[in-house]
């Protein structure tokens, strides 16, 4: 009763302090883990626009399986803060082991599907000489799932422990050790051979290798969790089925909505390798925000855990409305960001020199102004589906985002880039309704039944 007295009484500026706390090294996590997406994309922009738009291609597989897979990790994060909550230590081993072997298990069945990605691009209408480096790209940047899945599994027990600060310092190594690899193979430095494309691949096996080891002697040594991998080997079937049944529609939520930005990609490729590429500089552009959102939604997800363990109804209603509020805030900026330099953001990514320049930056630009229209809504869809998550509350928002994003946001963007003609800004803004959609109803979900959960008597 104490703790929850005490939560229950504190302030907005308490909430806030709080947020910062946890939200600073997350969000900082999350920003850095995307640079490394970042740095290949403008690597990769300087070496040719062929190699940027392959990765594109290449890049879309390969996160879409991952984010369908990190469903399972996700689900560990509000499992460990619950537990953590009533401090049941054995309950965050429990769960946090059988995160690990459901992802190793998942990295392994989606293997083949990124060994014989070039036949599927091309069956999906991309150029074929685009297809082909995509698919030398994945050939190698496949080996990195398991790794990098196992990556987001201790990650998200970290940060459910508020151990979010290791987080962010070993994801800032792994960004230097990605733009070095980056730079001697992409480009052939340093005696290295020059591999294009393929070089960023061999790069990012790296990264989440050395990152899977740190995170691993972090947990075993510095926190003292050796029982974390004691028999690691022998399976929990109970524990199992807990984080398979909270997991699953985790990560069928996200496949739907990187489905859409995939479903854009595909038809940004029929459009040419210079739009394909626009778009993915856009993209880039427009997910580095989203990590802020992001890591706000980790925060909302873990506090709502805590506050859901302790029955703590009105921290759970104040403790969402200043995560809500620091998404808005940031929002607006990024809306004023993009109007303000546009091409400033998008050339930044391209060789001086690049022939196709003026037109990749004509292209995007406008779609950064398409991107400002879907800024408050992207922010409000995934925060509203982090304090879902907190709740243990993952089927329905699967059916709103299944819903919002395929059965209105995919048919919107056809129809409004091929349809009207709007080209790639009409892609771009059927996503905004699409996002739109899933952003009202998930903020109804949490705010009109979720939050009437918890047990306040």
């Amino acid at each position: 009763m104490g703790n929850m007295t005490t939560n229950m009484q504190m302030s907005y500026g308490g909430h806030i302090r709080a947020v910062f706390a946890l939200g600073l090294p997350l969000v900082g996590s999350n920003v850095a883990q995307f640079a490394i997406t970042l740095t290949d994309a403008f690597m990769l922009g300087w070496y040719s626009v062929e190699a940027l738009a392959a990765q594109v291609l290449g890049g879309m597989v390969f996160f879409t399986l991952f984010i369908v897979g990190a469903g399972f990790a996700q689900a560990v994060m509000p499992m460990v803060a619950r537990a953590a909550a009533n401090d049941d230590d054995v309950q965050v081993r429990r769960v946090t082991r059988m995160g690990l072997w459901i992802s190793a298990a998942f990295g392994v069945l989606v293997l083949p599907v990124m060994i014989y990605s070039e036949a599927l691009l091309v069956l999906l209408g991309q150029q074929p000489e685009v297809a082909d480096l995509a698919g030398q790209y994945l050939v190698i940047v496949g080996a990195s799932i398991v790794p990098a899945l196992l990556v987001m599994v201790l990650k998200n027990y970290l940060s459910a422990l508020e151990r979010a600060q290791i987080v962010l310092w070993i994801t800032i190594g792994a960004v230097l050790v990605n733009v070095l690899f980056n730079y001697a193979l992409i480009f052939g430095n340093w005696g290295a051979p020059e591999m294009g494309i393929r070089g960023a691949a061999v790069a990012s096996i790296a990264v989440h290798i050395v990152s899977v080891i740190l995170l691993v002697i972090y947990v075993q040594y510095i926190t003292r969790a050796e029982s974390l991998f004691a028999r690691l080997w022998r399976p929990d079937w109970e524990a199992f089925g807990l984080v398979f049944r909270l997991g699953w529609p985790i990560g069928l939520t996200s496949l739907a909505e990187v489905g859409l930005f995939a479903s854009a990609s595909i038809m940004m490729g029929w459009l040419g390798t210079v739009a394909l590429a626009a778009h993915g500089i856009a993209l880039q552009i427009i997910s580095l925000l989203f990590m802020v959102h992001l890591g706000l939604s980790s925060v909302a997800t873990v506090r709502a855990g805590r506050a859901l363990g302790r029955g703590d109804a009105i921290g759970l209603r104040r403790g969402a409305k200043v995560a809500i509020a620091m998404s808005l805030i940031v929002s607006l900026a990024s809306v004023v960001v993009f109007i303000a330099i546009p091409e400033v953001l998008i050339g930044v990514f391209l060789n001086p020199n690049e022939t196709a320049r003026a037109e990749v930056i004509s292209i995007g630009i406008g779609l950064l102004m398409a991107g400002a229209v879907f800024q408050l809504v992207d922010g409000a869809q995934v925060m509203a589906l982090g304090l879902l998550r907190g709740m243990q509350d993952t089927r329905v928002p699967m059916i709103i985002a299944g819903l919002s994003y395929w059965v209105v946001g995919v048919p919107a963007s056809y129809v409004m880039g091929f349809t009207l003609g709007w080209g790639g800004v009409g892609i771009w803004l059927g996503l905004a309704v699409g996002l739109a959609l899933a952003g009202v109803f998930m903020m109804v979900r949490f705010w009109g039944w979720s939050v009437n959960g918890i047990d306040t008597d």
